[in-house]
């Protein structure tokens, strides 16, 4: 019923009233003064059924720009996001992509230490940046509860990279609130971004011993927030420990 709804009818009836003409006139059953009647009924058919497709197009097209418009709008509309959830099953490759994109100078502010107590954890996001020609200097800013584990853990790890020279000795200060991030310049148009966590659940597992981050947020270069951790940053490198 589709296929027969489908089809052009108005052109197959005008091609077998034009083929029923023609063989009429060549059996010399009609008149050559019939067929002429006949062709100007066949063209004004195909004159209406042009009008009527041009007008069809013409509702398709105005129909199309509309659509078009519409998702301009939509488009313009959308913002992308100035921060980005990473959790548990993206954690560490989406680290990894951050900690390879990373350039110049390098803040690690409020960072659990205690999380580079695993030697594949240190080789995961500090080493690859300390030996990266591209990074011009690593400082952290952290708690004063946290020297002896800078100084235990962090230092001989740091002593067997190479590229050690630009690990500065951090800057210690009694640092409010646990929100913690990671700083930087991810490319060469000198915007920076951040990977933020913070010291609870459900964004650390706290598991005796060790602490381990579950979920990050990523800060993207044009949100508002990047500049504000700078602003932190800043204001605890102009106070004294």
């Amino acid at each position: 019923m589709k296929r027969l709804l489908g089809l052009n009818w108005e052109a197959i009836a005008g091609v077998l009233a034009a083929l029923t003409a023609l063989i009429l006139h060549l059996l010399h059953i009609v008149d050559q003064s019939v067929l002429l009647p006949i062709v100007l009924v066949l063209l004004a058919l195909l004159l209406v059924r042009d009008l009527r497709r041009e007008s069809q197009e013409e509702r398709i097209r105005a129909s199309v720009e509309r659509s078009e418009g519409a998702l301009r709008d939509i488009e313009s509309a959308l913002r992308p996001p100035e921060a980005i959830l990473v959790g548990p099953s993206e954690l560490r490759s989406s680290t990894e992509q951050f900690v390879r994109r990373i350039r110049g100078e390098v803040v690690w502010f409020n960072v659990c230490l205690l999380m580079f107590r695993p030697q594949r954890t240190f080789d995961m996001l500090l080493r690859p940046i300390i030996e990266n020609p591209l990074v011009t200097s690593v400082e952290f800013i952290s708690r004063h509860s946290e020297k002896e584990l800078w100084q235990t853990e962090l230092m001989p790890k740091v002593a067997a990279c190479s590229g050690a020279n630009k690990v500065k000795e951090p800057e210690w200060h009694e640092v409010e609130g646990t929100v913690s991030f990671i700083l930087a310049k991810t490319g060469s148009d000198g915007k920076e971004e951040a990977l933020v966590s913070f010291w609870d659940e459900p964004f650390m597992s706290m598991v005796p011993g060790k602490q381990i981050p579950r979920y990050v947020f990523h800060v993207q270069a044009h949100s508002g927030l990047v500049a504000r951790f700078r602003e932190i940053e800043r204001s605890y490198r102009l106070t004294t420990g």
